[in-house]
């Protein structure tokens, strides 16, 4: 153990936990027990258990052992690959690393094996999005680290995502709810600007948070995505019906969304505060990505192209439009298709109804 002579060091006990995981502290006689992070045998659990003898325990807290995880990922917040990822996206990877710290950033790197990835994906099943969350921060954290040489292996190559749940996802806000939120919430209050600016531009929250004048140039709003790492800039007029509504008010400076006092919201706080709203004016289980969900199926049912959702909604590709005009074709088709069907049954109707030639001869003689 380095500088360390053998046998064990006084006073330096080994405990091996439920998960068979072989955990170091010190105590001196009865005193508490001070809990050693580093990897054994390295100069950092050489100077963490002496600091500890001493009744000092600070070098366990000036950053993460040489080799570990929490190490690895320290090391990984101070490159341009963490740097470019959107701030919501680091942000929620942050909270993943928080959790894989606790439980196992005192772990050599070389002991995070696929098994191990494998193990924490499914202690998260009963979350998928959650789940794909997690692998998708630990993909980033190994491939920039054997990139770098600091792993020898990738242990997430070959770990497939948990499959997602079926269902419709957010429930979809319809016209009854629309005229709902509206009694409740009027034109002048700051969660009827809430509402319009998700309606009328179909930003996800995260950008709709950020919308405000500095955006607007002609009466066209222009701003990169979010979500796209700032790749993809939409670009949306600013309907009359909306700019009504931002001319009553009430707005923040920077940004048309506002809470209390005019100030601005997070992604998350503004979430929130939108579903209590929903709430008070009777709505359960609506949100702001419902609203998006509206946008977009009332685009699709006006007859926008692919092409033009794309440009609305910041999607790439053709697979998200898609689901919007399929949807808006199948409901047009249906609807001049019914009148044919009648057509159909009433020809048969009177068909059935006007006897046959053998019948009217068959009737003709009868009356003879």
């Amino acid at each position: 153990m380095g500088s360390m002579p053998r046998p064990r060091p006084p006073h330096l006990h080994r405990q091996v936990t439920r998960h068979g995981k072989p955990v170091w502290y010190v105590r001196v006689g009865k005193g508490p027990r001070i809990r050693i992070r580093a990897v054994f045998g390295s100069s950092e659990f050489d100077a963490e258990y002496r600091a500890a003898l001493a009744g000092n325990p600070e070098p366990s807290k000036r950053g993460a052992a040489g080799g570990t995880l929490a190490w690895l990922i320290e090391r990984y917040r101070e490159t341009t690959a963490w740097a470019d990822l959107s701030r919501a996206t680091r942000r929620n990877r942050e909270n993943h690393f928080k959790r894989v710290i606790d439980t196992a950033g005192h772990q050599p790197i070389r002991s995070i094996t696929q098994a191990v990835i494998i193990a924490g994906r499914d202690r998260r099943a009963g979350t998928p999005a959650q789940a794909r969350n997690f692998l998708d921060a630990m993909r980033g954290l190994f491939r920039w680290a054997v990139e770098a040489r600091l792993a020898a292996v990738d242990p997430i190559q070959g770990v497939r995502y948990p499959k997602r749940k079926k269902g419709p996802g957010f429930p979809v806000w319809t016209e009854e709810d629309a005229a709902a939120y509206d009694r409740r919430w009027p034109v002048g209050t700051k969660e009827r600007v809430w509402r319009d600016v998700l309606f009328y531009t179909g930003l996800r929250r995260g950008d709709a948070v950020r919308l405000g004048r500095q955006h607007i140039r002609d009466g066209i709003a222009t701003l990169r995505t979010e979500k796209s790492q700032g790749t993809v800039t939409v670009t949306i007029p600013i309907l009359p019906i909306l700019q009504r509504t931002l001319d009553a008010g009430p707005i923040g400076q920077l940004a048309f969304i506002c809470g209390r006092n005019r100030k601005p919201f997070t992604k998350e706080s503004f979430g929130n505060a939108f579903k209590e709203a929903c709430k008070a004016a009777g709505l359960q289980n609506r949100s702001a990505h419902g609203c998006r969900k509206i946008a977009a199926t009332r685009a699709a049912e006006a007859g926008a192209t692919v092409a033009q959702l794309n440009a609305i909604f910041g999607w790439s590709g053709t697979a998200m439009a898609s689901l919007y005009t399929e949807a808006a074709d199948r409901k047009r088709l249906a609807i001049e298709a019914m009148p044919k069907v009648q057509g159909i049954s009433e020809r048969n109707e009177l068909a059935t109804s006007i006897p046959s030639p053998e019948a009217q001869v068959r009737a003709a003689g009868q009356k003879t």
